[in-house]
């Protein structure tokens, strides 16, 4: 039966990529790229989906990206702003960008200090509704281009992440001006899903939804000319078919791998395996927004419950073959962790002694504790992804011997990442427990998932905190971490936060995620990195 499987599942990636626009001139020079989940949209405002902002180095750039040692490297930016070049105004309140002289969009216009203004504009603009306007709604007080090349953004006080969350894209003010103008929004723009019109070394060609993304050379390039003549990016949700297709050569580069299919991949010969320190980590977020969330979880004792009667070693022994272990900090293996905050331990019975202290027991004898009426039953919700569909099972199983039912929903990533105004699962509050892998604004510390002020709502659908988590306390420590330039001082009120955060329980680490790529020897030149994996895309070549 496995061998039919298998059979069966060449067969279709035979098809599918009989489908792909990859049946080029001999001399074509095309590199295909596989992701597991497909993209929910091309505008990266739109989106918190990490698989948007790393194909958005293909085909639209930002002033800067971070190299292979996380360096930062001016894109359209002539250079990094710093006060030696005066770049970086003496109070730290004021940031001068210069533009890339001869930067241009793939149709031939200029790149100018102009896009950089609407850019922030179509962010902040109230008939927009982009997945988050953090930080400039927070820390900027304006955007100006007193000229085609200088941009100048002035803070309300200093910003320590601002090379992180700056300008990370820039959309071009000549193609989505006019639908702004005559709709009032870009939300529903054509360039949104075919940005035909971009800044990076290919351009956006073709999508067809369910199968493939085809981006061709950017012959109108402002830095050195790309190598390919082709990209593509295929979507294969299916973990077998996914593995099979790199061992096959039909694709040359991906990630997500499940640890398990490393050994097989290793047996090829011809595939490289790299791990990849990018922040991230799996975990389970809690909903203890009143509103939307279970009663339960207002309870700091049942939120440690949960994480104490989930064996997270379990996953990372039996699932992950032991590669990694269970993240005990947002922040783990950086510097900003505390040193103070360790992994809540396993300990089904000390869980149940938590839940039985709070209220929560089996009055009815039907095996699910309840209070007040109330049954301890939890909405646990993922998106498709193999591993997480995985580990929703041995956790349900876990937590159903201490009483608590877990109600299992999976959802495509292009819904499950959706944000508020798009009706996002996870961003509405439609879940209890919600598992995903998140990072900060990697390589900086630096994240608004966490803030009251980030809660989303209908006067605010931009907000990036789906858990619904409000603490003034930790607030003020952002707060004051986002105006400290000094790394160790920075450094130190990091350690507060993370101590701080773990003992309110609201994210509970499954396992920490380095990003684990595999790709094709054929594939020269690739240099990836935790913040811009495709940052050197234009200079990769194929054998």
């Amino acid at each position: 039966m496995k061998l039919k499987r298998l059979l069966f599942m060449a067969v279709a990636l035979v098809l599918i990529v009989g489908m792909l626009p990859t049946a080029f001139a001999q001399d074509t020079k095309a590199v295909t790229l596989s992701y597991p989940q497909e993209l929910d949209t091309l505008n990266p405002m739109y989106t918190v989906m990490w698989f948007v902002g790393i194909t958005g180095e293909i085909y639209l750039e930002g002033a800067w990206v971070f190299d292979d040692e996380l360096n930062p490297v001016p894109r359209i930016a002539a250079e990094i702003p710093s006060a030696e070049n005066g770049g970086v105004s003496e109070d730290g309140k004021t940031i001068t960008i210069k533009v890339r002289e001869g930067a241009t969009w793939s149709d031939g216009d200029p790149i100018t200090s102009a896009d950089f203004v609407f850019t922030y504009e179509m962010i902040m603009a109230p008939g927009n509704a982009p997945a988050t306007r953090y930080p400039y709604a927070e820390f900027v007080t304006s955007v100006e281009a007193p000229d085609e090349s200088t941009v100048v953004v002035n803070f309300n006080e200093p910003f320590a992440p601002w090379l992180a969350t700056l300008f990370t894209y820039v959309l071009p003010e000549h193609v989505l001006r006019p639908v702004f103008e005559e709709e009032g929004t870009i939300d529903n723009a054509e360039w949104n899903r075919a940005p035909t019109v971009g800044s990076g070394p290919f351009v956006f060609d073709t999508w067809e939804v369910g199968s493939f993304m085809r981006f061709v050379r950017n012959e109108n390039y402002y830095g050195d000319p790309a190598q390919l003549d082709v990209v593509v990016v295929t979507f294969v949700p299916d973990a077998e078919s996914y593995v099979l297709g790199l061992e096959l050569g039909e694709a040359d580069l991906g990630t997500f791998i499940a640890y398990s299919d490393v050994p097989r991949l290793e047996e090829t010969g011809v595939l490289s395996i790299e791990v990849v320190a990018s922040g991230y980590n799996e975990a389970w977020f809690l909903n203890v927004n009143p509103e939307t969330g279970h009663p339960a979880l207002q309870d700091v004792n049942v939120r440690k419950a949960l994480a104490m009667g989930f064996n997270r070693s379990q996953i990372t022994e039996d699932l992950l073959l032991g590669l990694t272990y269970p993240a005990a900090s947002f922040w783990e293996n950086t510097p900003y962790a505390s040193p103070n905050v360790e992994a809540i331990p396993y300990d089904p019975e000390g869980a149940a002694a938590l839940l039985d202290e709070a209220g929560w027991v089996d009055s009815n004898g039907n095996g699910t504790r309840d209070k007040d009426g109330v049954e301890l039953s939890l909405r646990y919700i993922t998106n498709t992804r193999q591993i997480r569909q995985d580990t929703q099972v041995v956790a349900q199983q876990q937590l159903a011997d201490i009483g608590i039912e877990l109600v299992l929903e999976n959802y495509p990533s292009d819904i499950y990442f959706n944000g508020y105004a798009d009706g996002g699962p996870a961003a509405t509050g439609q879940y209890d427990i919600a598992q995903w892998s998140a990072t900060t604004s990697f390589p900086d510390p630096d994240t608004s998932r966490f803030r009251c002020d980030q809660i989303p709502s209908d006067e605010n659908p931009t907000g990036a905190n789906w858990t619904g988590y409000c603490n003034p306390e930790l607030d003020a420590l952002f707060d004051q971490q986002a105006v400290t330039t000094d790394p160790a001082a920075r450094i130190a009120i990091y350690n507060q936060i993370d101590e701080m955060f773990a003992a309110d329980v609201i994210w509970v680490g499954v396992w920490h995620d380095p990003d684990l790529w595999v790709y094709n020897q054929r594939v020269e030149g690739v240099r990836l990195n935790g913040a811009d994996p495709f940052w050197n895309i234009s200079t990769w070549a194929v054998r």
